[in-house]
């Protein structure tokens, strides 16, 4: 039998640890960036890199989110949150802040230092879109700040993960995915650029195959945030690893600030294994 005193500092140990992050108070667009195109109430059309609006129920993979409790990898400017919110979920939004590093790939001849200040600075002005999306849209979404290489198990277990256009800017795609894995019950949804075997995005079909493509160029030194170039078949194939052996390919094109993108979605059901359990030690 444990004594009261006992208990009480077990139940203080076992209490589910706060990682949500405290809402900003942002009103100024101009200290926002916009990384998705979004109608806000009280602001009207804010521009930014992606414009997901008119094919945004292709983008997320056709997903039905009702009812579902999600955690959306890399929500930037919040669009596609705030989407899942109107169709019924519960959303855990989770993304770098300025406390977290970029990952950026290790240019011998770059300015290490500056680009991780910028990037700071860059990532800061995402963070104020969402808060201030947030607001207006009079959203309950919850948000989480980290890498994707530490995802705090004190979110708990969700029906759903999402990682729409991340994986491609991450230095490992796999620990990513298997970090969010261990927290969901039922599906998976990755969706990013359609590319060719250059590994330059086209409007060809990519290879068939599980193939990925390694993008830094040391004699352009460039790209300095993008690491990869995906093949759907190495997603289904690094989930059916992970135990999300169902899946469902689709194809869409969605609009960006440069031109239109042709872009590949997809859904992963769990077929074994189980979402990772937090059982709080009892005390001795």
């Amino acid at each position: 039998m444990f004594g009261l005193s006992s208990l009480s500092k077990w139940a203080r140990r076992a209490a589910p640890q706060d990682v949500y992050a405290k809402p900003r108070e942002i009103s100024d667009v101009n200290e926002c960036y916009f990384y998705h195109t979004m109608d806000i109430p009280g602001y009207g059309l804010v521009e930014g890199q992606w414009d997901l609006r008119d094919g945004i129920k292709q983008y997320t993979g056709g997903l039905d989110f009702r009812g579902q409790r999600v955690l959306e990898l890399g929500t930037a400017s919040g669009f596609v949150c705030f989407h899942m919110e109107c169709q019924g979920a519960e959303v855990v939004a989770y993304d770098l802040s300025e406390e977290q590093s970029w990952d950026l790939v290790p240019f011998a001849s770059a300015d290490q230092d500056w680009e991780t200040a910028k990037r700071r600075r860059a990532i800061r002005l995402i963070n104020n879109s969402y808060w201030l999306a947030h607001k207006a849209f009079g959203s309950k979404a919850k948000v989480v700040y980290g890498t994707v290489y530490d995802i705090p198990n004190a979110i708990g277990p969700v029906d759903a993960s999402t990682f729409c256009s991340v994986l491609v800017h991450l230095r490992d795609p796999f620990l990513a995915l298997q970090n969010a894995a261990r927290l969901t019950r039922d599906t998976i949804l990755v969706t990013d650029l359609v590319t060719d075997e250059g590994g330059v995005t086209s409007d060809r079909a990519a290879p068939a195959g599980p193939v990925m493509w390694f993008l830094p160029d040391f004699r352009k030194r460039e790209p300095l945030d993008a690491w990869w170039r995906l093949t759907p078949e190495i997603v289904v194939s690094f989930l059916g690893v992970l135990g999300f052996e169902k899946s469902q390919v689709s194809y869409h094109v969605q609009r960006s600030m440069w031109d239109e993108k042709r872009m590949f979605s997809v859904v992963a059901r769990r077929t074994s294994g189980k979402p990772h359990r937090i059982t709080p030690s009892f005390p001795t």
